[in-house]
């Protein structure tokens, strides 16, 4: 392998080669949301992206030892800062890291993902490595064996960094009364880096990995991704393995990759798709080349907008409208056709997963709920006793509905290639976050979770004061090829990639903000009674700061249950019918 200089002189060239691509879109620029003081490319190895880093080491112009040292040298310097890691696993990086400069040297190169360091949301069973979910009540468990995922990518010859910061289960966060403190988005630490997968959205960002894995519920890549300027992936449904990785809500759970570029994500996507027996979800279906057609542009592709979604259900800042207009111009001057669409308000969506994915949730933790409830954050039972609330038929009229919101979908699918809209963002005040607003806001993200298909968030630009904004590109199921290669295109033709948060060595961590209190629960004494009945009935020994934030969810979710349809005919089956063979059964 060559000298680091070297390596570094070289990724300069490849970053510089890239910047005639912005050539022609000057006009779309001069009126853009991108700050003048806009950074210039980095040649630092820690921002080389994984694609570049690839090829230098297939060519024997970079030592994945160096390239793993760089970014441990990085995360030592900066972490402390951002609290993106639970666990560094420097010891086998670089064991793992001198493997695959040993195996590449031989001529056994393995594929791109060799010698490429990436991190792990705490999710991911980790063999003989701590895995918390960030959590008191797994502080201590060390699976004996590896996620799906995990293997397939050590198989790949990736370099484990470590893992990450997440919140509780995949689930409640916020929240500032855990044993580890909350990840902060590297473009204004005072920030929220979006949830649930905040410490991978935070450590790619910030260069402390150049890809991570995430999951996504309703929008747990998707929301770090885009609140922190990257690129996130949610795959259909089945394409990627859920074995191994703590679950969520068996129906809505996915896996997926979380990295700066398209095409990094498309690396990743390779290394970690394809049927896994271990998955009952798994999808049995081959796997295609992700980067095949990644670069042959939209071109004669037609694109729905779904504007209704972020213009009249989930309104965004003006900042968004005016970027995501001009993502539309940059899509049409490329020869996309660009037409607005129609899917069901984000409100139905909400109420069928919310309705479903809570009942899951509480079903999975209700064993350790009942001996150390208190043992869990105030934000994760914010959310997760409100389950409590909703009844056996409002779980089966949700899936009913799921079922209807999928089919839906095939006139769209068969009209246009992809369907874009707004992303999350920006982000906000981490101080600003109260548990109540996850049952009274409606969101962009939850729909395609509900529909299983692939979404995309990437960045369009930035508000004035320097915080990312996103764009969602969704697509039919396992038609994620084709979204990727929609957000390729609209990454090549603009500069965003270009721009990384600035990060002070040595800056001091910023205090927690407190813990919000409940919120204030406005029912009668008569439900009250019947919501401490539920309580009792569950065997869970609810405090009162808990009980007051169950109580104060109770009319939420009475409405979004009694948004549910109840007009079904008895042949109207749910979407988690029972099925044989390995295509997932809701796509």
């Amino acid at each position: 392998m060559v000298p680091l200089a070297l390596a570094t002189g070289w990724a300069k060239l490849l970053h510089t080669s890239g910047e005639d691509s912005d050539q022609g879109n000057a006009a779309v620029w001069e009126t853009s949301v991108m700050p003048d003081d806009a950074a210039r490319p980095s040649t630092d190895l820690h921002y080389l992206s994984i694609a570049d880093a690839s090829r230098l080491i297939e060519q024997r112009h970079l030592s994945p030892v160096e390239l793993t040292q760089a970014y441990l040298d990085r995360i030592e310097a900066f972490d402390p800062q951002l609290n993106a890691y639970l666990t560094v696993t420097a010891d086998r990086a670089l064991g793992q890291a001198k493997m695959a400069e040993a195996e590449i040297v031989a001529g056994r190169y393995r594929g791109p993902m060799h010698g490429i360091p990436f991190a792990l949301k705490d999710i991911y069973c980790t063999d003989c490595i701590r895995t918390t979910c960030h959590s008191r009540t797994r502080a201590d468990y060390v699976p004996g064996f590896d996620a799906t995922t995990v293997t397939k990518l050590y198989d790949g010859g990736a370099v484990l960094l470590g893992k990450l910061s997440t919140h509780e289960f995949a689930h409640g966060g916020p929240s500032f009364d855990l044993p580890w403190p909350v990840a902060r988005n590297p473009w204004n630490r005072e920030h929220f880096t979006g949830g649930s997968s905040s410490g991978s959205g935070a450590s790619v960002a910030a260069g402390l990995a150049p890809g991570s894995l995430g999951s996504d519920t309703g929008g747990s890549i998707r929301n770090p991704a885009a609140l922190c300027g990257l690129v996130g992936l949610k795959p259909t449904y089945g394409l990627v393995s859920r074995s191994g990785v703590f679950t969520n809500s068996f129906s809505y759970d996915h896996a997926g990759p979380m990295t700066w570029t398209v095409e990094d994500c498309a690396i990743m996507l390779q290394a970690i798709a394809g049927h896994d027996p271990n998955d009952p979800a798994s999808a049995g279906r081959i796997v295609p080349n992700y980067r095949a057609d990644l670069n042959a542009g939209v071109k004669g592709l037609r694109i729905g907008v779904l504007r209704h979604l972020y213009e009249d259900d989930v309104p965004v800042a003006d900042s968004v409208k005016a970027a995501l207009e001009q993502a539309y111009d940059v899509l049409r001057g490329l020869g996309a056709t660009i037409e607005d669409a129609r899917i069901r308000p984000a409100s139905d969506y909400h109420a069928v997963k919310i309705t479903g994915a809570e009942t899951e949730l509480l079903s999975v933790h209700e064993p350790v709920l009942r001996t150390r409830l208190n043992d869990f954050g105030a934000d994760f039972l914010g959310r997760a006793l409100g389950a409590l609330l909703i009844g056996g038929a409002d779980y089966m009229q949700a899936s009913r509905q799921r079922r209807a919101m999928i089919a839906e979908m095939a006139p769209l699918y068969d009209r246009y290639d992809v369907l874009v809209t707004a992303g999350p963002g920006p982000a906000a005040r981490l101080d600003a976050w109260r548990t109540i607003n996850f049952w009274q806001r409606n969101s962009l993200t939850t729909p395609f979770n509900v529909t299983g298909g692939p979404a995309l968030v990437q960045c369009i630009g930035f508000t004035g004061d320097g915080l990312p904004l996103s764009m969602q590109v969704a697509g039919r199921p396992f038609a994620d090829a084709m979204v990727l290669r929609v957000a390729k295109a609209y990454e090549d033709a603009t500069p965003w990639k270009r721009r990384r948060p600035l990060l002070t060595a040595g800056a001091a961590p910023l205090p927690a903000p407190p813990i919000p209190e409940p919120a204030k629960a406005e029912i009668g004494s008569a439900r009250r009674d019947e919501i401490a009945a539920l309580c009792k009935r569950a065997g869970f020994a609810v405090r009162e700061n808990h009980f007051e934030q169950l109580c104060a969810t109770a009319p939420y979710v009475e409405e979004m249950v009694g948004h549910l349809n109840r007009s079904w005919e008895f042949t109207d089956e749910p979407a988690n019918v029972f099925q044989f063979g390995g295509q997932s059964a809701i796509v």
